[in-house]
Parts: structure tokens; C-alpha cells; sequence
């Protein structure tokens, strides 16, 4: 679980932060905290972060940014963490985003606190007045005076985030003029939705994973069955094309076949008729010379009868 909270001073976000702590058990991350243990560590960053901070300087975005990066790194915050003073300001909330994009994180959201800032003011007030009426000192900066001007601080500052997270969907309210244990179960039924939606949100995930990895298996399969096929395919292809065009040359074969058989008959009957005909010819020829002989005969045989009477008249 990792979360902001927001609110102005006074508005409970400490109470909260450690209620959430002993729940959930994650860290709260607080930047003055952060700050003086890095530079008790002598971290590079906290070596540069010590000598602004001796001479009373503020540190610059980069810096805090670069602590908050080497924490987040620390195993206890692998669970989540809670950032208690920071972001303050649109522009750290943006390099916030932007180094947990590299570290691959997201925040499950930011809680704010909202409050009425005249009961603030009287809260502080009777807070003050308790402690006096205990006999005890009143802390410097738990004073109506100190907590106007830290408002008008946060108002010019950190309230232009509530907008900055609103717009990434990121924000959600609680009243934090409830009494203490009911803004407790306000934020616990806050944390259980979100918990529920990313229960879902990973259920559906891995549903589409496995569907997407069903699909891709069958998909490679159904490529494989389809190569062994077209494979096959090509083997049995000139096979089955040479059956239908052999069963069709057939009926041509036979058409040829009996072609050349009419053909051949066609010769025989020519060669026959032409016999024939030559035959008749040669008949007609004979029959033709042997009426001519007869004729020629006849004529001889009559013309010597006349000579022979004409011979016995002499």
C-alpha cells in the first residue's frame, strides 16, 4: 500500500499515518526524518543536503527527491509506505510521479484530510489552554498565531495538489472533522475498495494473459497443423491433379481411338470402291471393244456375201 495524505496542520494526519502504520504494516516517510538520517549516514545526498540545510537554507526539490529514492530502496518499504510532508508543491508531486515510473511503483492513492480551518483555530486553542491549566509549556509552534500563518502557507502551496490528484484520479476525501476512530474506518473502507478493484484489476489480468497465451498456443498450433497440411498438400497435389486429367484424356483417347478407326475404315472403303470402280471400267472397256469386234464382224460377213454373189452373177 503506498499512500500520500493531505491536509492542513492540525488536521490529524499523524494520528492517521501511525494508525495506518500499525495496520498495514508499512513505513511512514517523513522528509525531516529522511533528511537528518542521510545526513547522519553521510549519504552522498546527505552530504550535499547537510551543508544547505547548516546554513539554513531550503533544500532543493532535486535533493529530497534523490533521499526519497535511496529509501525507497531500503526493504522495509517494499510492503508501501506512507509520505508524511512531501510532496508540498505541484512540482514535487511531478517528480515524485516521475521517479516511482522508474522504479516501476504507483501510489494506490492520496487521502485528504479536510477540515474546517476556524475549528482548526479553536482546536488549537483549547489545546493550548489545557496544557497551561496541566501546568505544562505550550509549544512554540502549537499556537493560534503559528497555525494562521502555517494555513495560509498551505492554501498558497500544498492545496493546489488536492486539484493536481483529483485530475489523476488519484484523490479521495475524508471528513477529517469526525471524531478520530471514525475518520480511522473512513480511510480503512477507502484502503478495502482499493484493495478489492486491484484484486479484481490482477484477476482480470491474468485471465487475459492466460487467454492471450491460449490463443497464441493455439494460434501456433493451427500455423503448424496448417504447414503439415500444405505440406502434405503439395505432395498429394500433383497425384490428385494427374487422376481427374487422366480420367478426362480417356473419353479423348477413346474419341481418337475410334477416329483413327473410322479413318482407317474410310481408307479401306476407298481402296474397295476404287477396286470396284476400276473393275466396272475395265468391264465397260472390254464390253465396249467386244461390240465394236462383233459390229466389225457383222459388217466383214455381209460384205462378203455380197462379194460372193456378186462374183457368182459374173
Amino acid at each position: 500500500m503506498r499512500l500520500i495524505l493531505l491536509g492542513p496542520p492540525g488536521s490529524g494526519k499523524g494520528t492517521q499515518a501511525q494508525r495506518l502504520v500499525q495496520r498495514y504494516g508499512i513505513v511512514q516517510l517523513s522528509t525531516g526524518d529522511m533528511l537528518r538520517a542521510a545526513v547522519a549516514a553521510q549519504t552522498p545526498v546527505g552530504i550535499k543536503a547537510q551543508g544547505i540545510m547548516a546554513s539554513g537554507g531550503l533544500v532543493p526539490d532535486e535533493i529530497v527527491i534523490g533521499i526519497i529514492s535511496d529509501r525507497l530502496d531500503q526493504p522495509d518499504a517494499a510492503n508501501g509506505f506512507i509520505l508524511d510532508g512531501f510532496p508540498r508543491t505541484v512540482p514535487q508531486a511531478e517528480a515524485l510521479d516521475e521517479l516511482l515510473k522508474k522504479k516501476q511503483m504507483r501510489l494506490d492513492a492520496v487521502i485528504e484530510l479536510r477540515v474546517n480551518e476556524s475549528a482548526l483555530l479553536q482546536r488549537v486553542e483549547t489545546r493550548a489552554a489545557e496544557t497551561q491549566a496541566r501546568g505544562e509549556a505550550v509549544r512554540a509552534d502549537d499556537t493560534p498565531e503559528v497555525l494562521t500563518k502555517r494555513l495560509a502557507s498551505y492554501r498558497s502551496q500544498t492545496a493546489p495538489l488536492i486539484h493536481y490528484y483529483s485530475d489523476r484520479r488519484k484523490l479521495l476525501t475524508v471528513d477529517g472533522m469526525m471524531p478520530i476512530e471514525h475518520v480511522t474506518a473512513a480511510i480503512d473502507r477507502i484502503l478495502a475498495a482499493i484493495s478489492d478493484v486491484d484484486a479484481k484489476a490482477s484477476k482480470a489480468a491474468a485471465a487475459k494473459r492466460i487467454a492471450k497465451g491460449f490463443n497464441k498456443g493455439a494460434k501456433k498450433g493451427s500455423n503448424k497443423a496448417a504447414k503439415k497440411a500444405a505440406k502434405r498438400g503439395a505432395k498429394t497435389a500433383p497425384r490428385k491433379a494427374s487422376k481427374p486429367a487422366a480420367k478426362a484424356s480417356k473419353p479423348a483417347a477413346k474419341r481418337t481411338k475410334s477416329t483413327a478407326k473410322a479413318a482407317k475404315t474410310s481408307r479401306k472403303a476407298g481402296k474397295t470402291a476404287s477396286k470396284g470402280a476400276k473393275r466396272t471400267a475395265r468391264k465397260a472397256v472390254a464390253g465396249s471393244r467386244g461390240r465394236a469386234a462383233a459390229k466389225t464382224r457383222k459388217t466383214a460377213k455381209k460384205t462378203a456375201k455380197k462379194v460372193t454373189k456378186k462374183r457368182a452373177k459374173a
